[in-house]
């Protein structure tokens, strides 16, 4: 049994103490900035990397019933949890329908950086969760999208021409496809394919990594800078309670079904992550007149560096204990 006070290293890793270093150069106005193409490169790397290397573990595993227990869990509760989240929503004041549904969407959805951060952190305490969950992650990343547009469009209020062009961004936008691309690849290619790109997805992954949680350490800040007026503290408890409400569903439901240990802490912390790059793009088409100054910054300024600071290692813990 792993011991639980490794849960606290996660908070001395490299990648989690440069997110701390690029909010503080935020909040003390630093002029550092990573360039857009930049960081949208290493945004794609990183999901390169986990969907090849889930493909190659999944390979070597075995597409078997675990898999298909998580991602049926998953995918029912990306495309659940957006109903739920609009119902304690509706109650807020001073909150429009397009900004609820654009929050239910986002803690419906999951982060691809908080999965990696999981992963890693699990993989330290001796958690280490199936490959396939890459396939989970990416599985997991529409369902909240499709259900929060259906709430916001159920009336029949919305362009057909621009519902069409939103189900085009989920099904076949850049991480879907990467995701579901590079995972395919490693489980096609299988080990002598991982031998061959080893120190691409391996050893470089760390660096790249630390790098883009610097530049989403400033992006948070700064975010939370420029958009916190526009928090009331209704949203602010929701953007931390929420996604700890999730989290406790999933881990209550994948010990159930029985799910490892592994498994169900990797989807408990997704189940309690919250999106910042596929929601944001597709409400930008579905619903321009969702308020981003709230469910970005709530994402990514609030819940965000919770579950780096907290949740990570709380969901690691409650499964230790439960399992």
């Amino acid at each position: 049994m792993p011991d639980l006070t490794a849960s606290l290293a996660l908070l001395t890793s490299p990648a989690i103490l440069f997110f701390f270093v690029g909010a503080l150069a935020a909040f003390a106005r630093s002029d550092l900035a990573i360039p857009e193409p930049i960081a949208k490169a290493l945004s794609l790397y990183l999901m390169l990397c986990i969907g090849f290397k889930g493909g190659v573990e999944a390979r070597a595993a075995g597409l078997d019933g675990d898999f298909l227990s998580a991602a049926a869990l998953g995918v029912g509760l990306s495309a659940l949890m957006p109903v739920a989240a609009l119902e304690v929503l509706r109650r807020l004041p001073r909150l429009d329908r397009a900004t609820a549904c654009a929050l239910a969407a986002t803690y419906g959805s999951v982060s691809v950086v908080t999965f990696a951060a999981g992963q890693d952190h699990l993989t330290a305490v001796g958690l280490q969760p199936g490959g396939y969950m890459a396939a989970v992650l990416a599985l997991m990343e529409t369902p909240a999208i499709l259900t929060a547009l259906i709430l916001l469009n159920g009336a029949g209020r919305g362009e057909p021409g621009r519902r069409r062009a939103v189900l085009r961004e989920v099904f076949v936008g850049a991480a879907t496809v990467m995701l579901l691309g590079s995972f395919a690849v490693g489980l096609v290619s299988g080990a002598p394919g991982l031998v061959r790109l080893e120190l691409f997805v391996g050893p470089l992954f760390q660096g790249a990594l630390c790098f883009f949680l610097l530049d989403i350490g400033l992006i948070a800040a700064r975010r939370l800078m420029e958009g916190g007026r526009k928090l009331n503290a209704g949203i602010v408890a929701f953007a931390l309670l929420f996604p700890v409400a999730s989290a406790a569903v999933a881990l209550g439901l994948a010990w159930i079904i029985g799910l490892g240990a592994g498994d169900a802490a990797l989807l408990t912390i997704l189940a309690g992550s919250a999106s910042y790059i596929a929601v944001p793009a597709a409400m930008r088409l579905a619903a321009p007149e969702a308020d981003a100054g709230v469910f970005v910054t709530a994402s990514l300024a609030i819940t965000f560096p919770f579950n780096l600071t907290v949740g990570i290692a709380l969901y690691t813990a409650a499964a230790l204990w439960l399992w």
